[in-house]
């Protein structure tokens, strides 16, 4: 498998605070990879830095052959590469569709039918609620719009951040069958996610990241398995 993006030795700092020390991981094309670990292991601040909104002092984000080191943030996304940041940031004063449009920015002209079509398919309650303030949709449907707004770029990787933060158990079920259908529809993913159990189910590989270094990396089966991690991770 093709090695889309590859993250090499990253160091990332906030003023004096080392938040990423030496971070080094690879996605294939058609994978999911996970990074685990808890709050404050520097999970986020990692795709804030492959998206450019954060810069790295050492190493380099390579995605598909390109040294995105010297991209700026907003041109990153017409590139492929496509986040779904914590906390949904949808536009809540929008409608539904026009949130989804929006998400075609990059794509030149208006937004196309088909694509619409496209997440609409994915995500049915967006089509029942296209017309309805984004402001007034349910946490579990501003998650679905989030990535729906996302699939509108045509990204060749995904990134996902903490998309079951803040749902139901019901609603965190709903949003993991949809990352499984986007996989198995080709969709490439790298996903941030605290629900560790979750995440490793649907995971092909892990990393754990612990205070800011990747401590271990296995496949998800591999992890779920591992006695420490179920430990450290999974109540068991």
């Amino acid at each position: 498998m093709e090695t889309i993006l590859k993250v090499d030795n990253i160091n990332v700092y906030y003023g004096s605070i080392h938040a990423i020390k030496g971070v080094s991981f690879e996605v294939s094309q058609g994978e999911i990879v996970t990074l685990i670990g808890a709050n404050g292991a520097g999970k986020s601040t990692t795709l804030n830095t492959i998206s450019g909104l954060l810069r790295s002092k050492t190493g380099s984000v390579t995605f598909l052959g390109e040294d995105l080191g010297k991209v700026p943030a907003h041109k990153v996304v017409s590139r492929g590469l496509a986040l779904v940041p914590e906390g949904r940031r949808v536009f809540l004063q929008m409608t539904t569709q026009e949130n989804l449009e929006m998400g075609a920015y990059t794509q030149s002209g208006k937004p196309n039918p088909a694509d619409l079509e496209m997440v609409y398919q994915q995500f049915p309650r967006l089509k029942e609620r296209r017309k309805q303030v984004a402001g007034t949709l349910s946490g579990g449907e501003q998650q679905m719009l989030a990535m729906g707004r996302a699939l509108m770029s045509h990204p060749k990787l995904l990134m996902l951040d903490e998309p079951s933060m803040g749902l139901a158990p019901i609603l965190v079920e709903q949003i993991f069958d949809i990352i499984k259908r986007l996989h198995e529809g080709g969709t490439t993913i790298l996903l941030v996610e605290q629900n560790a159990q979750a995440a490793l189910s649907v995971a092909d590989r892990g990393y754990v990241l612990e205070t800011g270094k990747v401590v271990t990396a296995g496949t998800g089966a591999e992890l779920l398995a591992s006695p420490a991690i179920k430990k450290a991770y999974l109540g068991g």
